[in-house]
């Protein structure tokens, strides 16, 4: 397959945020002082030219500007970031530009803004469609702001997606079947719905070791599985990949790029990138604080402080690990040219048995509706 032919994704991360929430351990900052923009901006547009110079000749199918909260750039800075893309490589026309917003009426008003700036998709991070839960997840803005700005976005862009977290607390699945419905009459073809995790570092981690957050159980957290399935499946938004729900054709273009172990550039603080150099697979991250990152950019062109070059055995492992996270699953075949041995017949047989994954007419290897809640042991059973 040549090279113009294959998918290339840029991420670009905007790393500020107003208020950090209490579940989130992105790399995210909050700053009182203003943001030098202009900075910025011409900071992403150097690291963009230094990343192109070491993967010339790549056709960009999607470009994701995520955070961090990027609605808070105004849509001026975000002209320049695709500008600066656009500069340095090839565009494909039907590029699929993301950003992502936070559901409050400001940055709603902005909308109009990125859409003559060049995105053409927005992801809101609407997270909850009730003010208690809202709260308690420490969202700044009411259930009523979010189906305000998704309205906007509905009017804005042809394409619009958002996310909700579930298993909160005190939350039953009769309650999160409502909701969910209540989701899918305004999301239009896209959701990305998530289970609530404790991630350590958080201000939840804390809470839920002192007994002062409590999470469904087991059971509880396996039915909202459960019921997120069936209830989106019924409603025409199944599952693509084991968090995203989508009308066929209204997929995420970005994400597939990850999922599907293509290339793509990672711009910005505490980006990650995986890029093909004469043949190698390079695993990118930069430097994660915004104003180190800057002077790096400044003084060298980029803030790379990561550049691994993934051997045969992590490049196939990773694409395992992530290619399974899909429905449409792997190609087996792809798994032997990267890593030199095929996955072993006797454990690819003893999943199937168990009901964890199916193999088609054509070899192609899916994990099944009840191997998607044990996925992490599927792939470490394949990939032993």
């Amino acid at each position: 397959m040549s090279r113009a032919k294959e998918a290339f994704g840029v991420y670009v991360h905007w790393p500020f945020c107003l208020s950090k929430c209490p579940y989130c351990d992105f790399n995210s900052h909050v700053r009182h002082a203003a943001i030098d923009e202009t900075r910025f901006a011409s900071a992403f547009a150097r690291e963009i030219e230094t990343t192109a110079q070491r993967s010339p000749g790549r056709e960009v199918t999607s470009i994701f500007l995520g955070g961090g909260t990027p609605s808070l750039m105004q849509p001026a800075t975000v002209g320049a970031v695709l500008d600066a893309i656009g500069k340095h490589w090839k565009v494909v026309n039907d590029v699929e530009v993301t950003l992502e917003a936070n559901p409050t009426s400001v940055e709603a008003t902005r909308f109009a803004g990125y859409r003559a700036a060049g995105v053409n998709r927005v992801s809101l991070g609407v997270q909850a469609l009730d003010d208690a839960s809202l709260k308690a997840l420490g969202r700044m803005h009411s259930a009523r702001e979010a189906l305000d700005a998704v309205a906007i976005a509905r009017r804005s862009f042809d394409r619009y997606s958002f996310d909700l977290i579930y298993a909160r607390p005190d939350q039953t699945p009769a309650m999160w079947a409502d909701e969910l419905r209540l989701a899918i009459d305004e999301a239009a073809e896209h959701l990305s719905l998530y289970q609530l995790t404790i991630e350590e570092g958080t201000p939840f981690f804390g809470l839920h070791q002192a007994g002062k957050l409590k999470t469904p159980d087991e059971a509880v957290a396996r039915a909202l599985y459960d019921v997120t399935q069936e209830t989106c499946d019924k409603l025409g938004l199944p599952a693509y990949e084991i968090s995203n729900h989508a009308r066929r054709g209204a997929e995420c273009r970005h994400n597939l790029v990850y999922w599907r172990g293509e290339e793509y550039a990672g711009i910005g603080p505490g980006a990650h990138g995986r890029l093909d150099i004469d043949g190698i697979r390079h695993a990118t991250a930069t430097e994660k604080r915004p104003e180190a990152w800057l002077m790096r950019v400044e003084s060298s062109g980029h803030g790379v402080v990561t550049d691994d070059l993934l051997n045969s055995e992590e490049r196939a492992d990773e694409f395992l690990l992530m290619g399974l996270r899909l429905a449409e699953g792997i190609d087996p075949d792809r798994y032997t040219a990267l890593s030199g041995r095929p996955l072993d017949p006797k454990r690819i047989a003893l999943l199937r048995e168990e009901g964890a994954i199916t193999v088609d007419a054509t070899g192609r290897l899916r994990v099944t509706s009840s191997g998607f809640p044990v996925l992490d042991a599927v792939v470490a059973d394949l990939a032993a």
